[in-house]
């Protein structure tokens, strides 16, 4: 109990600045506006008796166990599902759900907090997807006897070293975990070694390999693809981080000197750089198009710059090779999925820093369905190798997609494990 009190102090202290974060205006994000007491734990009872409450802390996470909760819904029609984000552009994908889920914004991790959303709300279970474990929320969900599992779980080596030195706190969290079902073996083993109990602790495989591709997709991308050209060269930069933009377009400068007509589509990772990546398109000189802003004539168009949300898939489908950023800046970040592109039997490149996703990008590598790249220079040779040689580009492409394949049926297992808490 102290050493949840003394971090409920701490949180005390920082959350103006995790409030000033989450409310800061973001160009093309709707704001949390009137919705801000929700983070307070005042909200708005959700239809339904004892919803399923699904804790996805973001965009990448909210997209992540979308599949899950369709299935969930498919076998389960009448359960009620609260989703919790606690951004708001989570909140804005998890409004593309329609009337599968309600949404919440997540109460900040104080005990005042969560006992008015848990008194109003009343779930019967609680999942959080990953790893975004709170010791408040958690021995709150345990005081009303909610089961706790934990979602996709995974666990880099970096965090469980970082978690290890701070034990006592860790196992606040792990006190109070009834299931841990996690990605891979070693994920496993690292919880493990942070004294999870064996019992909790399941291999069931990540939700993400069981993507679903989106009705009509390939005809949207196919559509798209032909207003960016079909027959000129078509790239992708994906999910690019502040710092990494630089080396992405230096490569694109040195694949038009081979490849004149040639098309960059850079995707910033984050909405509130999709001005200032504008920008620095245009300083370097390259002939640029928004995706927000309809060009009559992409043709002499050097750079698409795709400043929206949601149309990953679609964008990734519209091109030849697929560069997933996050990795190309240090070890800032630490990579970013690569199964999108995968699963699109793209040839798909990533920087040397992918910590964050190291089982599915050595699984790629070894299959021969990724690359890793170390600079620009290396990025932009390997792009038009790719781009020359169409044979080696849908091998590489088929690989990718083989190794996605290998891997599905993780939904099945994990919606095995769950049946204890749904059906109560």
């Amino acid at each position: 109990m102290m050493l949840r009190f003394l971090y409920t102090c701490l949180l005390t202290l920082i959350a103006p600045v995790l409030l000033l974060s989450l409310y800061k205006k973001r160009p093309g994000v709707s704001p949390v506006g009137k919705r801000w007491k929700e983070h307070f734990g005042f909200s708005d009872k959700v239809q339904g008796h004892q919803p399923l409450w699904i804790h996805a802390v973001s965009v990448g996470e909210t997209l992540a166990v979308t599949p899950l909760i369709k299935a969930l819904k498919a076998r389960h029609p009448a359960l009620p599902i609260l989703l919790t984000t606690t951004t708001a552009t989570g909140a804005e994908q998890a409004a593309r759900l329609g009337d599968l889920v309600e949404h919440r914004y997540m109460p900040l991790d104080f005990p005042w907090a969560l006992r008015p959303f848990l008194k109003k709300q009343q779930p019967r279970a609680l999942c959080i997807m990953e790893t975004e474990l709170w010791p408040n929320t958690l021995a709150a969900a345990k005081r009303v006897g909610l089961p706790v599992t934990v979602l996709n779980a995974r666990l880099s080596e970096r965090s469980c070293q970082r978690y290890a030195k701070v034990q006592p706190l860790f196992q606040l969290l792990a006190n109070n975990l009834d299931q841990v079902l996690c990605q891979h073996q070693d994920d496993a083993e690292r919880f493990l070694r942070l004294g999870v109990p064996g019992q909790a602790v399941q291999i069931t495989g990540s939700i993400k390999f069981d993507l679903s591709l989106p009705e009509g997709l390939a005809q949207a991308s196919a559509i798209l693809r032909d207003e960016l050209g079909r027959q000129r060269p078509v790239w992708i930069a994906a999910s690019t981080h502040d710092g990494e933009d630089e080396p992405v377009l230096d490569a694109h400068r040195q694949i038009l000197a081979s490849y004149p007509n040639a098309l960059l589509i850079l995707v910033p990772r984050h909405p509130e750089r999709f001005n200032q990546v504008h920008t620095l398109c245009l300083q370097h000189g390259f002939t640029t198009a928004r995706r927000t802003q309809p060009n009559s004539s992409l043709s002499d168009k050097q750079v698409y710059l795709a400043d929206t949300m949601g149309e990953m898939m679609l964008l990734l489908g519209a091109c030849d090779v697929a560069f997933v950023g996050g990795s190309l800046i240090g070890d800032k970040v630490g990579g970013h999925n690569l199964l999108e592109p995968a699963a699109l039997a793209k040839p798909v490149l990533t920087g040397p820093s992918y910590y964050n996703f190291t089982d599915i990008t050595t699984q790629l590598l070894n299959a021969s369905g990724a690359e890793v790249i170390d600079d620009s220079k290396a990025l932009a040779e390997t792009v038009m190798r790719l781009l020359d040689n169409q044979e080696a580009q849908s091998q590489m492409g088929q690989a990718a997609l083989d190794v996605v394949k290998a891997n599905q049926g993780a939904i099945e297992r994990t919606l095995t494990a769950l049946e204890g808490s749904i059906v109560r």
